[in-house]
């Protein structure tokens, strides 16, 4: 099952978002993987991620330690959510 950004542990506090998304095989998942590469390379944001063969689970963290998420943040995971539009779904 596929999920929005969820902010944690507090939606009116957060402190990250969190997202898990769903491929219909490994192709789809690595050519996500790869489009977030460079994205993140382009941006100079590297998100927290685990993945399997179909499904790859992301935190985005804020960038200054301690902080809590904000609009660079949820630009980010705009900017993400852009890149699972091309690849394939269940």
């Amino acid at each position: 099952m596929e999920q929005p950004w969820t902010a944690r542990p507090k939606p009116e506090q957060p402190e990250w978002l969190e997202r898990r998304l769903e491929f219909t095989d490994y192709a789809g998942t690595r050519g996500f993987l790869e489009r977030l590469n460079a994205l993140s390379e382009s941006e100079g944001r590297f998100p927290d991620i685990s993945f399997g063969r179909t499904y790859v689970n992301l935190t985005l963290r804020p960038e200054a330690e301690g902080g809590s998420v904000g609009p660079p943040e949820h630009a980010f995971a705009a900017a993400i959510d852009a890149l699972v539009g091309t690849a394939p779904r269940p």
